[in-house]
């Protein structure tokens, strides 16, 4: 709707300044034909300042992109923070490693192409350092595992954040047999029934649509 777009323009206007780096992801990203599920920019600055409010030192992000969301991650910690992002497919790696580059962050990113499920099981068996925050924006199918291991790369105190959980108001649909659907549905009533973690969601719109996000603390 007009109204919602609108009314994300005028915040950004007003609350969200898009520096260089952030303008030359998306421009890169649209030159390289990538599809346009970045987050907005007030998403990516509430990003921003949830890394900030955390003081997070290390972050987990599930699904590169273009690295929009990874340079907004970056750009909330310190030169001696990092943030290790994952990405299958090799394109948006490679897309994402040129726009980090230009952001002058290669020194406190990481990115490792391949699947994250992968990735995230190899990061378990040789110890990694548990995650200050971890942001989860990849295939929804699989939400409910990267939950199951994220929860692994945690402790007391690691947020988790989710994106896209609403699906254009499709997850109270039980009868839905959209992978995508279902895998966010299984995400939600995992969250519902842990013990180790407590969580909420909000729906939200703008200029990407209706969708909306959960976010949860591990005790």
């Amino acid at each position: 709707m007009d109204v919602w777009t609108n009314n994300d323009s005028y915040l950004i206007e007003n609350l969200v300044v898009e520096n260089e780096a952030l303008k030359n992801a998306l421009a890169i990203s649209r030159e390289n034909k990538l599809p346009e599920w970045e987050v907005s920019a007030t998403q990516g600055k509430f990003l921003y300042l949830m890394a900030k409010m955390k003081n997070a030192k290390r972050i987990l992000e599930i699904g590169t992109l273009g690295g929009y969301s990874t340079i907004w991650l970056a750009s909330a910690i310190s030169d001696d923070g990092m943030v290790i992002t994952l990405e299958y497919n090799q394109l948006y790696a490679d897309v994402s490693r040129k726009n980090i580059t230009y952001a002058d962050m290669s020194h406190k990113v990481k990115v490792i192409q391949g699947a994250a499920l992968d990735s995230m099981n190899k990061m378990i068996a040789e110890n990694e350092e548990p995650f200050d925050m971890i942001f989860i924006d990849a295939d929804k199918p699989n939400n409910p595992n990267y939950l199951k291991l994220s929860l692994q790369l945690s402790k007391s105190g690691t947020v988790i954040f989710c994106d896209n959980v609403i699906r254009d108001g499709e997850l109270c649909n039980a009868s839905s047999s959209d992978g995508n659907v279902l895998g966010v549905r299984k995400f939600i009533e995992d969250l519902g029934t842990l013990d180790n973690i407590e969580s909420t969601a909000l729906q939200t719109v703008g200029n990407k649509g209706y969708d909306g996000f959960a976010i949860s603390i591990v005790n």
